[in-house]
């Protein structure tokens, strides 16, 4: 990725300004993400309170507001992209314009706090987590997925990925991979019993979308490929867990 001329490092979140016309488009490269914000809503129950609030750090463009229609939630995105949170808006989000590490809301606020695809993006994920964790009130769910420190996932999501038309380079830093074991341990740390299991998009699916990418044709409604558990958290792992208290 280019900016002003300049080659950009790994993960800089300037790429996110380059590449704010790919948002909502399906089939676009930020197409995965799509899949994966449906998978991560449906972790998510319908709110049982009146003004219940759902925090999605690192909301990007609002790709979870479409998943959470009809379940409750007053939907608050934190990112630091702000075009990508002029599009947050216009989907119904409340955008917060601010850092995941240092976020400008109340102790105990969230009955939700979503991180989609966003620990991998954090110099200090664990300065994140503690944020998710400190803005759950007691019983409060925590929902997210992220890439693991592993080979296979450097391998896949980096080596192979980027040489995909459908990926943008340098969109990750796999340096920033966060380990699953260690995710478990720091959640625990703030009080929230985090379950992780595997994912990865349903073959089926993904080599018909694949067949559709190399024939030019658009994915239609309802048939994207699905995000589906699998035994391995090798390379993209799911995580849920209630914040005691």
């Amino acid at each position: 990725m280019r900016d002003a001329g300049l080659v950009l490092p790994r993960n800089d979140p300037r790429q996110y300004d380059d590449l704010a016309g790919e948002w909502w488009r399906p089939d676009g490269v930020f197409a995965m993400l799509h899949w994966l914000a449906r998978a991560r809503a449906a972790l998510v129950p319908p709110t049982t309170r009146p003004g219940a609030l759902l925090v999605d750090l690192g909301c990007g463009a609002g790709l979870l507001a479409a998943h959470l229609a009809g379940k409750g939630y007053r939907h608050v995105g934190v990112d630091l992209t702000r075009s990508a949170l002029t599009q947050a808006a216009e989907h119904g989000v409340t955008v917060v314009n601010g850092d995941v590490t240092a976020v400008p809301l109340v102790d105990g606020c969230a009955d939700v706090v979503a991180a989609g695809e966003l620990l991998e993006h954090v110099p200090d994920w664990r300065a994140a987590v503690a944020e998710a964790c400190r803005l759950l009130r007691p019983g409060g769910l925590l929902v997210l997925d992220t890439l693991n420190d592993t080979v296979a996932a450097r391998l896949i999501a980096v080596t192979i990925a980027e040489r995909l038309p459908t990926v943008p380079r340098g969109i990750h830093d796999p340096r920033w991979f966060v380990n699953d074991r260690e995710l478990v341990t720091e959640c625990a740390r703030h009080g929230v019993d985090l379950r992780v299991r595997g994912v990865r998009p349903g073959i089926p699916g993904l080599l018909r979308w694949m067949l559709r990418q190399v024939t030019g044709t658009a994915t239609p409604p309802g048939q994207a490929p699905r995000i589906v558990p699998t035994r391995s958290r090798a390379v993209l792992y799911q995580g849920h867990g209630v914040r005691d208290g």
